[in-house]
């Protein structure tokens, strides 16, 4: 067996070069590239990866193995989800992990962040501070004085800047204090400036950043995500999974197989509809584990029970019985294989997939044909009054023939199609366009304004000028108000 390859094979020089100048180009900041022990690899870093705060900061050699142990763990938590892992460092900044990982081997990390998500305000000061109360090293100070009046005469404090006024002395815990003259205002030091200097971006423009930096990655670095992104899927179902039970919990529902949940999911596997029938899974799985999560046994009974429902459906949606069979078989082997929750509950998602793809290659070919001039031609008249009627002459069928194999290929009415391509072409003209929400509501084919933004709102959860403002994408990162 091979050697595995190294960070730096993986991800040369060049290749880094290329991904930071994209990076920095939408969003002005460095990268970090550190291995999976979260020691940074210089040769991968920009040259401002470490800015002023950091370098006082790790001057302090408890702080600096504070510092390393956190991108090592921010490593494993990123690549364990399977996508951008942000959070706030243990000295109170912005820090951002994209996993480098190539097929199933985690390599390490690339780091951005190492701003704020506001302002440095006195309570975000205080705060920092807290954090780093009590850190000794070489010339690095306490981040701001605090005066208290002593007993006996003028004001003196009992944290100052090291090699200023009066001479020092022992403090609480062993820590150096030094005096002052009277009357003088507690000094902003170098820490609390260092810290006044780092950039200041929003939560939501560090989500695209992290969104974007991950496919650049992935992309130009050329890794196999194909290890990373069931990791994210994994993720993401258990997160679903998790809400579901907790709903669950909250209602205080008795346990029940979900019979009627089973039913719609094979009646969306019978008609290819691959997202619904994920999120009626999902259902289902949280069922299962609100009783016996934990229970590997049980659940892999059940998934195999469910396995079995789903080849019928498969077969009723016109999957050769014959295939089917074959494919239940190495369906099992890999079930009893199986050694964890979260594993399972993937695969079985992966399984559905399987059988949905397999129902859209055995469908009757010619029914999408006979529906193709009619999508076609709401493509080419979206933007005009379209009746189903229009529809059905386009494609030489009846309307209520239409509507019917329509429906049954598509998984939506012909008009509901209709809408989502006009909703569709509106996000894309207020992204893309300055036009106004009233020039953009006639192009995409409506002439009544408050009808345009309550089906707008109805499909995509807020209406086009929140859409416009949440969306914004002029410049790296566009104000906010």
């Amino acid at each position: 067996m091979g050697e595995l390859p190294k960070l730096t094979d993986l991800l040369t020089p060049e290749k880094f070069g290329r991904i930071e100048k994209v990076f920095r180009k939408h969003f002005a900041l460095g990268l970090e590239t550190t291995g999976r022990d979260g020691e940074p690899v210089e040769t991968l870093c920009s040259a401002d990866y470490r800015p002023e705060f950091c370098r006082l900061v790790e001057q302090d050699a408890d702080q600096r193995r504070r510092c390393i142990a956190e991108r090592q763990r921010a490593v494993e938590i990123a690549a364990e989800m399977g996508q951008s892992y942000i959070t706030i460092c243990h000295a109170g900044i912005v820090l951002v992990c994209v996993p480098v990982v190539d097929r199933d081997t985690i390599h390490g990390g690339v780091f951005f962040g190492k701003c704020l998500w506001e302002p440095a305000t006195d309570m975000l000061i205080a705060d920092v501070e807290s954090r780093l109360r009590g850190i000794r090293g070489a010339g690095v100070p306490p981040l701001r004085s605090r005066c208290r009046p002593k007993p006996d005469g003028p004001e003196v404090s009992d944290m100052r800047v090291p090699g200023r006024d009066a001479l020092a002395t022992q403090g609480p815990e062993g820590r150096a204090t030094f005096g002052r003259g009277p009357g003088t205002p507690p000094p902003h030091t170098t820490l609390t400036k260092s810290l006044r200097k780092l950039p200041m971006v929003r939560g939501r423009q560090i989500h695209r950043a992290a969104e974007f930096l991950f496919d650049l990655l992935y992309e130009v670095g050329g890794l196999d995500a194909r290890a990373i992104r069931w990791r994210r899927e994994r993720s993401a179902q258990q997160s679903q999974i998790g809400e579901f039970i907790q709903e669950r919990k909250k209602l205080g529902a008795k346990w029940q197989y979900p019979l009627q949940s089973e039913r719609a999911l094979l009646h969306k596997v019978k008609i290819g509809d691959r997202t619904g029938a994920k999120e009626i899974l999902n259902s289902i799985l949280g069922t299962i584990l609100f009783k016996d999560i934990g229970d590997l046994g049980i659940l892999k009974a059940r998934l195999l029970e469910l396995l079995s429902v789903l080849s019928r459906a498969a077969v009723e949606g016109g999957v050769d019985i014959d295939t089917m069979l074959e494919k239940n078989l190495a369906y099992v082997n890999k079930v009893m294989q199986i050694d964890s929750q979260e594993d399972l509950c993937a695969w079985i998602s992966t399984a559905l997939n399987e059988f949905i793809e397999l129902v859209y290659s055995s469908q009757d070919a010619r029914k999408m044909t006979q529906i193709r001039p009619a999508i076609d031609y709401i493509h080419g008249h979206y933007h005009e009054p379209i009746t189903l009627t229009e529809i059905a002459k386009a494609s030489h069928l009846s309307p209520s023939r239409l509507a019917h194999v329509f429906k049954e290929q598509m998984g939506i009415t012909p008009i509901d199609y209709v809408t989502g391509v006009r909703i569709e072409r509106a996000q894309e003209l207020l992204l893309g366009t300055d036009q106004s929400c009233t020039e953009i509501c006639f192009q995409a084919g409506y002439t009544n304004h408050s009808y345009f933004t309550r089906t707008f709102k109805s499909l995509v959860g807020m209406t086009p000028r929140q859409f416009r403002v949440q969306n914004n994408r002029k410049g790296p990162f566009p104000a906010e108000t």
